[in-house]
């Protein structure tokens, strides 16, 4: 009984100096660890595999092409000579997946705070179940929903902003229906359920000792939210929000269905036309010959870059408030 007490305080000790977790020999646990560090393993070799797969298909389309990929906006894989590059696609895939998050994001706050502290019980059990369903929609209902009613009703909304903000040269030119805009509304009512689930479920994880201290200062209820809430969520609230622009980034037939293709980059968000990577993709595969394509699979790698690098760059700033967490 004194060795095997000593063996164990040996290895506390050294788990102290080392700050690695113990080791308890157990069968479950080795299997447990094992599971995980595969997984993980294989999610990194999965990703690998896709990035080496778009290369793979993307170069021969890239060796024949004509013109810059990188910065012309010509798409045009299919000609004799072809020549495709991914400027307008990239931008309209950028601006309109941040103006939605712009406008997704402090709404599906909102809601996360209002059914986690404001709703009494049985509303915000409903609404709760309310916003969840909504996150399980398929993209082609948003779509459909986008063209056949919501296009109608925002050139009134478009000729406003332009009314009012067209002084910044984002809001100027001639306000349409299928414009950037109205692709970034359709995006933004697309991720809104996503990021307010996950912030609601970070919420209800706040320590209840952190909002009753707050309280017992004499805080508010909003003042409550502000310095105890809010700081122990910002990760999972940036988390939701990286998680719902990643969706907006990479969603195709929503978009295909709103916005109209016009060749060339448009400063102007409320004009008609415009092109993200994945609207791009769905509208013109099925006409694409073998080089057309390995363009399309090639703008699908920038768009996995992409999707990349702001995932990494998430985590970044996540890690940087790890005192939260």
């Amino acid at each position: 009984m004194t060795s095997d007490t000593g063996v164990e305080a040996t290895a506390g000790a050294k788990h102290r100096a080392t700050g690695r977790p113990m080791s308890t020999g157990r069968a479950g646990d080795k299997i447990f660890s094992a599971a995980a560090r595969g997984s993980g393993i294989f999610v990194l070799a999965l990703m690998a595999a896709i990035a080496v797969f778009l290369i793979w298909k993307a170069i021969p389309a890239l060796q024949k092409n004509e013109a810059s990929f990188l910065t012309d906006e010509v798409w045009n894989p299919n000609a004799t000579r072809p020549e495709f590059g991914i400027a307008q696609l990239a931008f309209g895939t950028v601006v309109s997946s941040f103006l939605a998050l712009l406008i997704a994001a402090p709404v599906a706050i909102g809601i996360a705070l209002f059914i986690s502290f404001y709703a009494p019980r049985r509303l915000s059990g409903l609404l709760g179940y309310v916003v969840d369903l909504l996150a399980a929609v398929p993209s082609i209902v948003y779509g459909l929903w986008g063209a056949y009613f919501l296009v109608k009703h925002m050139e009134g909304i478009s000729k406003f902003l332009n009314a009012v903000l067209g002084w910044i040269p984002l809001f100027g030119g001639s306000p349409g229906k299928a414009s950037i805009f109205t692709a970034s509304v359709v995006l933004a009512i697309m991720i809104l359920p996503i990021i307010s689930s996950i912030s609601r479920e970070v919420f209800l994880q706040v320590p209840r000792a952190n909002v009753e201290a707050a309280q017992a200062l004499g805080a508010t209820r909003w003042e409550t939210i502000r310095m105890a809430v809010l700081p122990y969520g910002r990760s999972g609230m940036i988390g939701a929000s990286m998680l719902g622009l990643g969706r907006a980034m990479g969603e195709t037939i929503a978009v295909a269905m709103v916005l109209t293709f016009v060749p060339g980059i448009n400063i102007h968000l409320l004009e008609d036309g415009g092109a993200t990577f994945a609207s791009n993709i769905a509208n013109s595969f099925a006409e694409a010959t073998v080089t057309g394509r390995g363009a399309l699979i090639a703008s699908g790698l920038v768009l996995f870059v992409i999707t990349l690098v702001v995932n990494m760059a998430a985590r970044a700033v996540v890690a940087r408030r790890k005192e939260f967490v």
